[in-house]
């Protein structure tokens, strides 16, 4: 073992825990184990797997309330917004429960024989989660390797490894062999590493920064393994003049600030079409002095701490000489308290350039719309957005022009797990989530069946 890390809770600064740190030998042990556990997974009935993949969604169902409570707690995420994260990991599993029985091949026409194609699970899937949504985003890699016949080792985020720790308990008690779905904690240098580069980890998924993530496909590229990529984002929130400003304006705040702004899917740079650019900051500003920030474990809380003080120090600095419109509030004391603020930003400013990763949004003007589908493309990113325009024939064009991999018009949406989630440029490489979510944890086999006599 390579000792252990203290957990903070982000809502008091207080140490609560502390959980192991594996070494390389450990992680090596638990990859073992899940080669050996995954060829008679692999082996079963697919009926079987779906069942199985049931019954730990069930598990989960049954201990939602435990992993919000969990979450608030490592995570600081407020408690409502917890319970929903819990009860999307049932959900996640339920629907690629239905996965293994769909996994089809295909027969193609050929001269002289058949032709069939299979779907075969790579074997022991790695998955690196980061610590905005512990539990989310976990459940999105392994629900749909574990349906393709695959055994998961999965590294939790340092900081905010309690759910994952569960997860795989509540796996056990499913009755899913012990060690297909192995959490294995410690840090990114060692045990993420450490999955990169072991010959028997077959595929990594990685969710985190654009920098870790060029490493990690780097890695994976040493080894000839498929990597999926979810990176960082500065999406934008695109106001034309002819949107329902009410509306939008009223959106805006939870499409950054949830989760204290700690979401890759953040709309982080709200773009307004200059003649209505006054009266939008009219109607945000009473719109986010509204926005609760708090106790997590209270129900009316709508945004808690940040993670930690150094992140929080992260995102202060973002702030320094910054043309600060106005702010909401926040506690102030114990804790990682920052309070949801909107800044004037020009084009070329880094706040309008680079991940905050915290409560924090830029606002900027555009002229018309070539303008602004030009600003909207205007950084390295491009993982999410909002468009709001009550021209159709308008929400179609820009959608189409705007390089994101997941947009919404009218709304905020970018989440859905029966729809395809992920992002372009530097936001990250693969898709994950939707009906093909399992497909690609799976390598194709061709074989032929001569029929004609030699």
């Amino acid at each position: 073992m390579s000792g252990t890390v203290t957990l903070v809770n982000p809502s008091t600064g207080q140490a609560f825990r502390d959980v192991v740190r594996a070494g390389i030998e450990e992680v090596d042990a638990v990859v073992a184990r899940a080669k050996h556990v995954q060829r008679a997974w692999a082996g079963i009935a697919p009926v079987a797997r779906a069942d199985a993949l049931r019954r730990f969604a069930r598990v989960v169902e049954d201990h939602v309330e435990e992993l919000a409570q969990l979450e608030v707690l490592n995570s600081g995420h407020p408690i409502e917004s917890a319970r929903w994260e819990a009860s999307h990991v049932a959900q996640v599993l339920n629907f690629y429960a239905g996965a293994p029985e769909r996994l089809s091949g295909q027969q193609i026409p050929v001269a002289g024989g058949l032709d069939v194609t299979f779907h075969e699970p790579y074997g022991v899937v790695g998955i690196i989660v980061p610590w905005n949504f512990p539990m989310t985003i976990a459940s999105w890699g392994f629900a749909p390797a574990l349906a393709a016949g695959n055994a998961v080792v999965l590294k939790p985020a340092e900081l905010t490894p309690l759910t994952a720790i569960r997860l795989g308990e509540l796996a056990v008690e499913a009755g899913l062999p012990e060690g297909l779905l192995a959490v294995v904690t410690g840090s990114g240098s060692v045990v993420g590493q450490r999955f990169v580069s072991h010959p028997d980890v077959r595929k990594v998924v990685f969710t985190g920064s654009t920098e870790v993530g060029v490493s990690v496909a780097a890695g994976c590229a040493q080894g000839l393994k498929p990597v999926t990529l979810e990176l960082g984002g500065k999406s934008a929130n695109v106001v034309f003049d002819d949107a329902d400003l009410e509306l939008a304006a009223a959106a805006a705040p939870g499409a950054v600030f949830d989760n204290a702004g700690q979401d890759c899917c953040a709309r982080s740079r709200i773009l307004v079409q200059r003649s209505v650019y006054d009266r939008f900051l009219e109607l945000l500003e009473p719109a986010v002095a509204a926005w609760r920030v708090g106790d997590p474990a209270l129900e009316s809380t709508q945004m808690g701490p940040l993670i930690s003080a150094s992140h929080r120090a992260s995102v202060e600095g973002f702030l320094e000489g910054a043309n600060v419109a106005f702010r909401g509030s926040a506690p102030s004391g114990e804790g990682f308290w920052l309070a949801p603020t909107v800044v004037l930003a020009g084009r070329a400013d880094r706040i309008a350039q680079e991940e905050v990763f915290g409560p924090v949004v830029a606002v900027l003007p555009f002229d018309d719309e070539a303008d602004g589908i030009a600003l909207a493309n205007d950084t390295i990113y491009g993982l999410a957005g909002s468009i709001w325009t009550e021209n159709l024939g308008r929400g179609i064009r820009v959608s189409r022009q705007i390089k994101s991999g997941v947009l919404s018009v009218n709304s905020h949406s970018s989440v859905r797990y029966w729809t395809p989630f992920g992002g372009m440029k530097a936001s990250g490489l693969g898709r994950e989530l939707g009906p093909d979510a399992a497909e690609h944890f799976t390598q194709t086999k061709n074989v032929f069946f001569a029929t004609d006599a030699s």
